[in-house]
């Protein structure tokens, strides 16, 4: 198989003027390749290099998606009156802003609007905090629990959590490559795409460069995927910022295309800084003070995230709809008890697994 992967690492690793692209099949085989550890040391993190350099196409993340829904986990489908939200974050997690999905998730979730997450633990190149430390925060461990354990948890409340080194350890296990070679692979732009759910979805992809919406456009269609929207996010993240025009794709079928849309939140006086991200007790605090429905800076970015979602899920019609929804299950406290109703489901089914390995 070493061999096999060098005729493919030549294609991508040829130079400026002579490397040339994988086709579907070739990069889903790359990717198979590269996890399974049947290609080399040496030759992975060369790959991982030259395919940076060389850049991915949309084709290319899209057999690499094939691959990650070969190997990977799945959550089975759920009968819901609406489609799963798979949010979509990068895995080197936060550095500079507060992260918002958490408490997203939980709007949605009271909502009958099922979501699922998936990340790792702090991982390169960022080293940033990852989701799964802010729930831990929130008194909700994830990372004990197996897969069926989570399916329980989403069918009883409509979040579940996909974590890396517990339900996918052979992509768990190529996080050292990225600390050694020190910079972002392509493959961290396919995981924003990934979804571990068998049902209907509705993927909310989060990018910084323009270039990897491109990306994401060619890649989902190829792929079959319908229900798809592009957050120009914080950090890379599908959460929408207070401090500047969000700008949305939101993908329509019948036209193969974007259709775009700018929010700009001074027109819902929502305008403001984005909370900067200074230490995960401090973050939390600020989440336990939204979920009391305290004024301040989170609150409002916890209400303009809350109400976009709920308008993309078709909960609400429309986004002024949806940021009075947002608001008004914050200050009722539903909020607050989904994530009571969340941490109490996650530490009953750890002490179901301690009671019976």
């Amino acid at each position: 198989m070493s061999h096999a992967f060098r005729e493919l690492l030549k294609k991508v690793g040829s130079g400026p003027h002579t490397s040339e692209n994988l086709t579907r099949p070739e990069a889903a085989e790359a990717l198979r390749a590269m996890l399974l550890q049947e290609a080399k040391p040496a030759q992975i993190g060369a790959f991982l290099i030259a395919h940076r350099i060389k850049r991915p196409t949309g084709e290319e993340l899209a057999g690499m998606l094939d691959t990650y829904e070969a190997l990977g986990p799945k959550l089975l489908p759920l009968s819901r009156r609406y489609h799963t939200a798979i949010l979509g974050s990068p895995y080197d997690g936060r550095s500079r802003t507060a992260p918002i999905s958490p408490l997203t998730a939980l709007i949605l979730a009271c909502c009958e609007v099922p979501v699922i997450l998936h990340g790792g633990e702090r991982m390169p190149t960022k080293y940033g905090v990852p989701l799964l430390e802010v729930w831990q925060g929130l008194g909700v461990e994830w990372g004990d629990l197996s897969l069926a354990q989570v399916q329980q948890v989403l069918e009883a409340t409509g979040v579940g959590f996909v974590y890396l080194p517990q339900h996918f350890p052979v992509a768990h296990a190529f996080v050292e490559y990225r600390d050694q070679i020190g910079k972002r692979p392509p493959i961290a732009t396919m995981e924003l795409m990934w979804c571990p759910y068998a049902g209907d979805k509705h993927l909310f992809a989060g990018y910084v460069h323009p270039p990897t919406e491109n990306m994401f456009k060619t890649c989902l269609e190829l792929r079959g995927m319908e229900q798809f929207t592009t957050v120009k996010g914080l950090e890379g993240s599908c959460d929408l910022s207070r401090d500047r025009t969000a700008i949305i794709g939101c993908y329509v079928p019948e036209i193969q295309d974007f259709e775009r849309i700018l929010l700009h939140p001074r027109d819902y006086e929502l305008a403001g800084a984005d909370v900067p991200f200074h230490s995960t007790p401090e973050l939390i605090d600020q989440m336990r003070a939204v979920l009391q429905a305290e004024a301040g800076e989170l609150l409002k970015s916890a209400i303009w995230n809350g109400g976009f979602y709920l308008w993309r899920s078709q909960v609400c019609p429309d986004l002024e709809s949806g940021l009075a929804h947002a608001e008004r299950l914050i200050v009722s406290g539903q909020v607050r008890d989904k994530l009571v109703q969340l941490a109490t489901q996650v530490e009953s089914q750890r002490l179901n697994y301690s009671a019976h390995p």
